[in-house]
């Protein structure tokens, strides 16, 4: 599962699909619909929030306004729209935002190379928008791919 804190605008087609099954999937759990990924690393920030399910109708409404933009049919259904908090936002290191990124640009390369080469270049990289960015490393509950750490420690090296 990966719920992405970065702009949704940078997902391929591919990624945007993915993320908007898996919030729906993060959405069951958090609803105890399901049995399956109930400590999912990924779904702290929205448990930590004070109204979970909030948090991830509005995740999922920011999905879906980037599905529309791109034409997309998404179920507008799966969003429990009287839970979507526009003013509510999530805090999310600085440093999170640049590894996401990171690991988005490795994923693109190999699935996506058009993609790619329109994110390659990108200096700012925006949350998406129920997140707001705040100093600070990886957050705490994510499982850093080591590949992507390898590359940023020769970088720092060099």
């Amino acid at each position: 599962m990966r719920l992405w804190s970065i702009s949704f605008k940078y997902l391929d087609p591919i990624g945007l699909v993915a993320v908007w099954r898996e919030a729906i999937l993060a959405k069951e759990v958090l609803e105890n619909r399901t049995k399956g990924y109930k400590n999912h690393p990924q779904l702290v920030r929205f448990k930590n929030c004070e109204k979970p399910l909030d948090a991830i109708n509005t995740y999922l409404y920011y999905i879906f306004l980037e599905s529309k933009k791109r034409g997309y049919e998404f179920n507008p259904k799966k969003i429990d729209f009287d839970k979507v908090d526009k003013k509510l936002k999530i805090p999310v290191k600085k440093m999170q935002i640049l590894y996401e990124f990171s690991l988005l640009k490795e994923k693109l390369k190999r699935r996506n190379f058009d993609y790619f080469k329109l994110v390659e270049n990108v200096k700012k990289i925006e949350p998406n928008e129920l997140f707001k960015v705040v100093s600070g490393d990886i957050e705490d509950w994510e499982r850093p791919k080591n590949f992507i750490i390898r590359r940023w420690n020769k970088i720092i090296d060099e």
